[in-house]
This record gives C-alpha cells, structure tokens and sequence, in this order.
C-alpha cells in the first residue's frame, strides 16, 4: 500500500489524471515518426520475415524505453552541455539527436533516389527486398529506436514528475504502435505513392532532428501539422484517382455494351 501511495498519488487528483492522458497522447503521435520508418524499412523484407521484424523492433523501442526510464538520472545529465563549437553548446542528447537526424535523412533520401529511378540502384544496400535481410533492418530500427527514445523520454521528464505516469505512457504508446505497425505496413504497401509520401515525411524528420541538435528547436505541432496537411491533400488525390477509375471502368463497360448489341 506505502508503494501505491508513493507512486499513484497522482490517480488522486485532477491534474493527475490530466498530466497521464496528455502525456499518453503526446507519446503515441511522438511515435509516428518511429512507426513509419519500420512499416518502410520491413516492406523491404520478404513477406515471411516483415511480421516478425516489426514485433522484435517495436519490443525493442520498449525495452529501451523502460531501461532508459530506470535510469532517469543519467536521461536527464545527457541534457548538460560537454562542449562547445560553433558558439553553440552540445550536450550527449544533441549529438545523438544529430546523428539519428543524418542517419534518417541518408536513408531517406537513398530510399528517395531507389524509387525514382530504381533501376539504377538494383544491386545497392537498399536496391530492393532480397537486399535487406533480417538483421540489417532490425539494427536500423534499433538504431533509430535510440534516438527517437531517448527524445521521448526527455520529453517525458520535461511534462511530469511521477515516474508512473511515465512508465504508463510508455507502454501504452508501444502498444499503440504496435497494434498500428501492421496495418500500416500494409497500407502504405497497397498505396505506392503514399511511399513517397511517407519518405518525404522521413526526410522531414530527421532535418528538424539536425536543426534540433544544433539548437534550432522547431515546435513539434507545426511538424505534424504539415505531415496531417499533406496526408489529407494525398488523400483527396487517393479519392479522386479511385473515382477516374470506376469512371473510365463504367465507360468502357457501357462501350462493350453497346458493341455487343
């Protein structure tokens, strides 16, 4: 009873709860960003193997995720400044944010070129499925599982003090991610152009993880307001190719119709 009453407090008030949701909330859009690179990078895979790569990198966000909350202490000393360059101070949180920011706008502007002229690049790392193996795509995950974990958690600790809620967060944005991993995949795999799309979004992400690390810090709504923007405009184009379609399928029905008779 002293540990629930230690740990949560919070469920005791208001604020409590408000504090939970929000930062529940704040957690599974922060995941986005993690859940599209996999759903691209296992696509890559041979079909047998994409299942098992999403559940191993997504387990693998969590556990990284609840080792990093077990050492807040050392989470929240990667924020002190180590060095200074350029007249910018850096701090172990910047140079990571910088290097997944680079690692994530390499791959997607490699993932870019493939698909604009993939005949080019049909013997390259990322020249198609047979390509990637297994473990290549579970190290990448885990690579970008890091950075975008160690971002989340500093963001955690910025929101609230109780470590429970913190933990809460954590799990229920996993889960999320990985209910959501496979039907993703798959819609991003039936929607060729959402591919670019989603690259676009990538390369995106990783830019403002640069800019991050160098201390030009772009607020996370206007992010995803441009990537919501720009879904629902390719979304409306989804809609407006599917309905050309039936049309041109209903007249070319009506045009058998009539050479029949």
């Amino acid at each position: 009873m002293d540990f629930i009453a230690t740990h949560f407090v919070f469920l005791t008030t208001p604020e409590g709860w408000a504090a939970m949701v929000t930062l529940i909330a704040m957690e599974v859009v922060l995941g986005i960003d993690n859940l599209i690179f996999i759903s691209i990078l296992t696509n890559k895979l041979p079909p047998e193997h994409r299942e098992r790569a999403r559940k191993l990198g997504i387990g693998a966000a969590l556990v990284m995720r609840l080792v990093l909350l077990a050492t807040i202490a050392w989470i929240v000393g990667l924020t002190t400044p180590v060095f200074t360059a350029f007249g910018n101070e850096f701090s172990w949180r910047d140079l990571i944010l910088i290097a997944g920011g680079l690692f994530l706008v390499w791959k997607a502007t490699k993932e870019i070129h493939h698909t604009v002229d993939p005949v080019d690049h049909r013997d390259t790392a990322v020249g198609g499925a047979v390509s990637t193996n297994l473990g290549g795509a579970i190290f990448q995950i885990l690579l970008l599982d890091l950075v975008f974990s160690v971002d989340s958690i500093i963001t955690a600790v910025g929101m609230t003090d109780y470590l429970a809620i913190m933990y809460i967060a954590v799990i229920v944005a996993i889960t999320v991610m990985l209910v959501a991993a496979a039907p993703l995949a798959a819609f991003i795999e039936r929607n060729p152009t959402i591919v670019m799309l989603a690259l676009g979004f990538l390369l995106m992400i990783g830019t403002t993880l640069i800019a991050d690390g160098f201390g030009f810090h772009v607020p996370k709504g206007y992010i995803y307001a441009a990537m919501g923007f720009s879904a629902l405009v390719e979304g409306l184009n989804m809609l407006a190719r599917r309905r050309s379609e039936r049309a041109a399928d209903g007249t070319a029905s009506a045009t058998e119709d009539r050479v029949e008779r």
